[in-house]
């Protein structure tokens, strides 16, 4: 019996809907779909900050300085990150779950590639905070940065490396509460508006966060797919493949904190 080839359209799916569920990237930054171009191709982002300009005035006074908005613009290159799966007829005929696992890990393998991306623009931040313990007080100066009055509607993320995470858990004991409307893979708990993901690729005494308004991640929606068969070795492939970037479009929304002595 000859060996049919999984259809394109369903294996497109398929791997798309594994990279949007894992994914979930609303928490952590806003998703464009819009992205068009070819990689390589330069696409120019302007990365915005502002001033503060709020006085207090006595009867008869005026402001003395104006809220000032600038932006400094950005070039990014349009990235094609891509995967291959192989397979043989007799792999799958001995076990059917070997192809279903290895269309999942593409998937997996995807977001992982566009998460790290995701959090190198995070590491950008402009806002730092320098604190010797990662203690209620270190978090509160960071939110502060921010320079917005409600804190806690701000949806405030923080990632940080697992070592530091035992210093947090050390200085906060109880005051480091659990929220389970922010349950994702790494939560730890919340501080002074802050939900803490433990990522264990995030620099040592670094910890870097903010709102999904920081960064933005330009996509072209759906996953291309194309496969190909040997048909004397009843070898099959599988290519997967998606285009994006990710960029820092907002640096008054990101801030770092850097634990020292």
């Amino acid at each position: 019996m000859a060996h049919k080839i999984y259809d394109n359209f369903v294996l497109e799916n398929e791997i798309e809907d594994q990279y949007n569920s894992l994914l979930d990237l609303a928490q952590f930054c806003t998703v464009d779909n819009s992205l068009t171009g070819t990689p390589g191709m330069v696409k120019k982002i302007n990365v915005y900050s502002a001033t503060d300009g709020t006085e207090k005035l006595a009867m008869g006074a005026g402001n003395t300085k104006n809220i000032e908005v600038d932006y400094t613009p950005e070039e990014y290159r349009i990235l094609m990150a891509q995967n291959r799966f192989k397979y043989f007829d007799e792999q799958e005929m001995t076990d059917p779950m070997i192809v279903t696992t290895g269309i999942r890990h593409m998937a997996v393998d995807m977001f992982n590639t566009v998460n790290a991306d995701v959090f190198a623009e995070f590491n950008k931040a402009t806002l730092e905070h320098t604190s010797s313990a990662p203690d209620f007080g270190c978090f509160a100066d960071a939110a502060a940065l921010l320079n917005v009055e409600n804190i806690e509607g701000l949806g405030l993320f923080a990632f940080v490396n697992p070592k530091d995470m035992a210093k947090v858990r050390k200085a906060l004991k109880d005051e480091l509460k659990y929220v389970e409307a922010f349950a994702k893979s790494g939560y730890v708990g919340t501080i002074a508006g802050w939900n803490l993901y433990t990522k264990k690729d995030a620099v040592e005494n670094t910890i870097v966060g903010g709102t999904r308004e920081a960064v933005t991640l330009f996509n072209k929606r759906g996953t291309e797919v194309e496969q190909a068969r040997n048909e004397d070795i009843r070898e099959n492939t599988i290519w997967s493949r998606k285009y994006y970037l990710a960029a820092l479009t907002d640096a008054t929304k990101a801030v770092k904190i850097t634990l020292g002595a």
